[in-house]
């Protein structure tokens, strides 16, 4: 079995598997504070509780986006699985040739995902990641990573309104069945949830004029399945997209 692990600014999530099927998946809360003890005693009763054998896992592939992390996530995989991760970085040969002007700027993340991405869906292609921020990435039909855009995410603008305000709750997020809200939380509710669907749409108009050939548009992200069904340009969820990519880098890296 494969053990690839995705270490985001919220959360962390792992996912097993064989060959190329997705066995289970799991999400960890991101803290910074913890030991490679605590998230890997917490790993271990993930694959007790899925009746997996974490003992029949070969390899374990990592991408971060929290450099704190990073050695206490390469210390989990070798105390408690017994392998020196593969890690995903921009020094890391992934099979997809990466345009940034500074390459090293981009997050492990958006290359797993462009990756993912142009080997399920083909190229030009857009991935939307709702996470914490809310990620663009393009990619053209030769298979190129070549840039994107980052927005602030939908969770974090809940946030940033709850704190910044003296009157202003912070809010459950869900589509208001209208834009005109009645109270305070139904007009924040339309005002972020509609809002935030605009910048998305517009985004992507933006996105596919200049990266033309007509790109498919696939979304991932704990948020993608509320937004992305009300996007008129959105044409595909996929959940694990990350995972899936993490295993493809890790296929290709064995094959050659």
């Amino acid at each position: 079995m494969l053990l690839a692990i995705d270490v985001g600014n919220t959360q962390v999530t792992a996912g097993v598997f064989r060959d190329k099927k997705l066995l289970a998946t799991w999400r960890l809360a991101t803290d910074r504070n913890r030991t490679a003890d605590e998230y890997g005693t917490k790993l271990l009763d993930c694959f007790h509780y899925a009746t997996l054998d974490a003992t029949e896992v070969r390899g374990t592939i990592l991408a971060s986006v929290v450099p704190p992390l990073d050695p206490v996530f390469q210390e989990v995989c070798q105390r408690y699985f017994k392998h020196k991760p593969l890690v995903v970085n921009a020094s890391l040969a992934v099979g997809i040739k990466n345009l940034y002007r500074n390459p090293q700027e981009v997050g492990a993340d958006r290359l797993v995902n462009a990756v993912a991405a142009y080997a399920l869906v083909g190229g030009p292609c857009i991935v939307v990641d709702f996470g914490t921020a809310t990620t663009f990435d393009c990619i053209t039909k030769q298979g190129e990573y070549t840039g994107g855009a980052i927005a602030p995410g939908l969770q974090m603008a809940v946030e940033a309104l709850a704190e910044r305000t003296a009157k202003l709750p912070k809010v459950e997020i869900v589509k208001p069945s209208r834009a005109i809200g009645k109270t305070t939380a139904e007009s924040l509710q339309a005002g972020l949830f509609f809002g935030f669907l605009g910048l998305v749409e517009g985004l992507l108009r933006e996105l596919r004029r200049e990266l033309k050939g007509n790109p498919k548009v696939i979304a991932t992200g704990g948020l993608a399945p509320l937004v992305a069904g009300e996007s008129r340009l959105v044409e595909k969820v996929l959940p694990h997209l990350t995972l899936e990519g993490l295993r493809i880098i890790w296929d290709r890296h064995q094959a050659g």
